[in-house]
């Protein structure tokens, strides 16, 4: 399965959520960090930003924010060579995935996806829905892809990167990416526990059809709350 959404948006408190409720189960977790496990080229990648846009490095936080350059940056030139990195990431996540489908987990989780690189194309531009297209036809599927919705506001005040203007887009291109690939299960902006249930539902519901798992599940979320 795989996370994504805005900067701040909270996927890394969602996933640690998911998987200690999962390894309580007593089941294998692995999770896989789409920018350190997946993409290629990453330190030329960030150097770039940062030295030809003169941009920050890091994580921005409340106290220390920062101002990245590379995402967010545009242009036609820009786009031609995000078509070509996002390419090159697709093939590699294609090895992740079946190397990862090869070991020995129960759960494999990715932290960010190919959608999330989409999601910085423009695609009111039918080129760049074209690519989307056909990037999502050679990437392989999860069995449930989570896009943790947010409020642009409300995430940038968690995560200060980018400027505000540019996540309130970039949380739009999220829901046109949906409209246009149809891959997302959406969970709203809410509190993080009743996030975190929203998720584990959605997984079961998935995941294990049947019910049982999901009737005991709900029992332990009723004693807990």
């Amino acid at each position: 399965m795989s996370f994504s959404g805005v900067d701040g948006a909270g996927k890394s408190t969602q996933i640690a959520c998911l998987c200690a409720h999962l390894e309580k189960r007593g089941l294998r977790i692995r999770v896989v960090r789409f920018w350190e496990d997946v993409a290629k080229l990453t330190k030329l990648r960030e150097g770039t930003g940062h030295r030809i846009f003169k941009g920050d490095k890091g994580i921005g936080s409340p106290e220390a924010p920062i101002d990245r350059r590379d995402k967010n940056v545009g242009g036609w030139l820009m786009t031609g060579l995000r078509f070509f990195l996002y390419l090159v990431d697709a093939v590699s996540l294609r090895t992740v995935v079946k190397n990862q489908l090869r070991g020995n987990c129960d759960f494999v989780i990715f932290d960010r996806y190919t959608y999330d690189e989409l999601a910085n194309l423009d695609l009111s531009n039918p080129i760049s829905r074209t690519y989307a297209r056909m990037l999502q036809s050679v990437t392989p599927d999860p069995d449930v892809a989570f896009l943790l919705d947010a409020d642009p506001e409300a995430a940038h005040a968690r995560k200060p990167e980018y400027p505000i203007e540019f996540v309130r887009v970039n949380r739009r291109a999220y829901m046109r990416l949906n409209e246009l690939l149809r891959i997302f299960t959406i969970i709203e902006p809410t509190e993080i526990d009743a996030a975190s249930r929203d998720v584990l539902s959605q997984v079961l519901r998935v995941l294990a059809p049947e019910g049982t798992l999901e009737k005991t599940l709900h029992i332990r979320l009723s004693s807990e709350t």
